[in-house]
C-alpha cells in the first residue's frame, strides 16, 4: 500500500493472502476455557486443539466471557 505505515507493501500484503488462501479450506478445531473472577469480569480464552505447549504460549485470544456468543445464535 502506498504510504502505509504498517510496515507491509503491496506485493508482501498480496503475498500473505495468497498463503492464506491456500489453508482457507483447512477446518482448525479451537477449545475454550472460561475463567472466573469474583472482582472483575470472567474471561474466556480460545485456543487451537491441537497446540502444542510452546505455541499455546502464543497462539490464543481472550475476551471478557460477556462480549462471547454462541455462532448459531447469530446464523
Amino acid at each position: 500500500m502506498t504510504g502505509s505505515t504498517s510496515g507491509y507493501d503491496d506485493q508482501t500484503s498480496r503475498q500473505r493472502l495468497a498463503t492464506a488462501a491456500q489453508y482457507d479450506h483447512d477446518a482448525v478445531t479451537l477449545e475454550s476455557t472460561v475463567v472466573r473472577y469474583e472482582d472483575g469480569p470472567n474471561r474466556c480464552t480460545i485456543a487451537p486443539r491441537e497446540c502444542s505447549e510452546p505455541e499455546r504460549l502464543t497462539t490464543w485470544i481472550s475476551a471478557d466471557l460477556e462480549v462471547v456468543v454462541d455462532l448459531d445464535d447469530l446464523r
